[in-house]
């Protein structure tokens, strides 16, 4: 009889323990919101360097067929310099963001080498409003995203820091870029990223599910390429949150499924 009741409870147990998985899994694939709706660029904030915030220079950034493109069509294949960044129009704190990305077509002619099939997702970025005119990158940490060039290894979902510096096993890092563990993905597939952001505790790149990276303690140091003077007065001090945006660097690429999920 004691066994029955023990084997009944247990049981029990796990139907409740299985029942909370499944309501919490549930809950969480509830609360994924769309950033980006697939019809238009309405919630997005246009900053690229020599140009104000709120303008799409040149048409830099479009949508079609549901997917938001980085498009250099009205360029004339010139660059310039002309680095851009879209921002949602609000920052986040805590939450896992993910998409799908590729890169499509050839680089403009006279874009940087290392910036062939090169992209970015910065996070805790400064406020688009107040960037530099002239600037070229928001203060912020770059999920790096690389496409491979057909023939050698290129790591995806690096990391890039312009104006921070994290620690990584405890050690602050103060090279600007440093390569994950992901694979090389060449031509024009479809890559999913997920990164997961613990205020200024830990920050983790995931490529189509797995874990490529894990660093601690985001926080403002390095050299930025404007108002030098003021960054500096920040060094040290953690970098709690931010605002979200994506890269334009004279690469076509493209971007869709864009959500997040608040934790």
């Amino acid at each position: 009889m004691i066994n029955k009741l023990t084997t009944s409870l247990a049981l029990i147990c796990l139907c409740f323990v299985f029942s909370c998985k499944q309501k919490n899994e549930s809950s969480n694939k509830d609360n994924w919101v769309q950033l980006f709706n697939g019809k238009d660029l309405n919630d997005w904030i246009f900053k690229i360097k020599g140009h104000p915030a709120g303008d799409n220079y040149n048409n830099t950034f479009v949508v079609e067929n549901g997917v938001m493109k980085v498009n250099y069509e009205k360029y004339n294949d010139t660059f310039n310099n002309a680095f851009g960044h879209i921002f949602y129009k609000k920052p986040f704190s805590n939450y896992r963001f993910r998409m799908d990305y590729r890169f499509t077509g050839k680089q403009l002619a006279d874009g940087a080498g290392w910036a062939n099939r090169n992209s970015g997702i910065m996070i805790h970025c400064e406020d688009p409003m107040k960037i530099g005119i002239d600037q070229n990158f928001p203060v912020s940490i770059e999920v790096q995203l690389l496409g491979g060039n057909g023939v050698n290894e290129r790591s995806t979902a690096n990391l890039c820091t312009p104006g921070t510096h994290v620690e990584i096993n405890s050690v602050l890092e103060k090279n600007h870029c440093i390569n994950s563990n992901s694979k090389t993905y060449h031509r024009e597939q479809w890559v999913n990223i997920e990164i997961e952001v613990r205020n200024d505790s830990v920050i983790k790149h995931f490529i189509n599910g797995e874990e490529v990276m894990s660093y601690n303690k985001p926080q403002y140091g390095g050299e930025v390429d404007y108002n030098d003077v003021f960054w500096k007065t920040k060094a040290g001090k953690p970098l709690k949150g931010g605002y979200i945006s994506l890269q334009s660097e004279s690469h076509p690429v493209e971007f869709k499924n864009i959500e997040i999920l608040e934790l």
